[in-house]
């Protein structure tokens, strides 16, 4: 049995959400844990059957509980949003998970994150560079930890269904969208087939329109 810990699950909008329901639909044998900061949201998702646990990832004493409980086996995912405190939380799980010796994780960060910095537009880096900043930061802290990992770079996420087919490119600039679910079925797709290549990937759907 499959064990995963996500954190980042604030919102049913948002893609840790979409990768829980999916694991709930796809895969209800896999133990799912989350953490997150809102008790009544909390409340919701333990209703599903989903493990939840309350409070902020930058509590380390409870990321480290969190990461311990589950073994050294169970996978990490992070989908982290946010600008200020995102490199700060995502080494603090990184961190914790090593420390424990959990052996794999997925890390979602963006478009323009790492050495995809050169293909955002100078307006893309004034509207929403220092989050792409704090995210290249987080990419480094995991790329140099003993974890095996898949980074995943999306780019412009939208809500729609699963589409299968998102696409993820290795070392090649591409531009464009994904929807959260299709994004959460890759994900699990990179978990059930044990596709951790400690590569990092940028991620959009080619059958979605892009618009200049």
């Amino acid at each position: 049995m499959k064990t995963v810990i996500i954190f980042g699950v604030s919102s049913k909008l948002g893609t840790g959400y979409q990768v829980s329901q999916l694991i709930k639909q796809c895969h209800p044998e896999w133990r799912c844990i989350v953490l997150v900061r809102d008790a009544d949201f909390a409340k919701q998702l333990s209703e599903q059957g989903i493990e939840t646990h309350v409070g902020d990832a930058t509590d380390v004493e409870l990321v480290k509980q969190i990461c311990q409980q589950n073994g050294s086996d169970a996978t990490v995912i992070s989908t982290l949003g946010g600008e200020t405190g995102n490199y700060i939380a995502q080494r603090i799980i990184i961190d914790c998970a090593e420390q424990v010796g959990i052996k794999q994780m997925i890390l979602v960060t963006s478009l323009g994150c790492g050495d995809s910095w050169s293909t955002l537009s100078l307006r893309a880096k004034q509207a929403f560079g220092n989050a792409v900043r704090e995210k290249s930061l987080a990419e480094i802290w995991l790329q140099t930890s003993l974890l095996n990992y898949v980074i995943l770079r999306p780019g412009g996420l939208r809500d729609g269904e699963i589409t299968n087919n998102g696409e993820c490119y290795f070392a090649k600039e591409v531009h464009g969208f994904v929807y959260r679910k299709e994004l959460a079925r890759i994900i699990i797709d990179k978990i059930a087939n044990q596709q951790f290549d400690n590569r990092a990937y940028s991620v959009v759907d080619p059958s979605l329109a892009v618009s200049y």
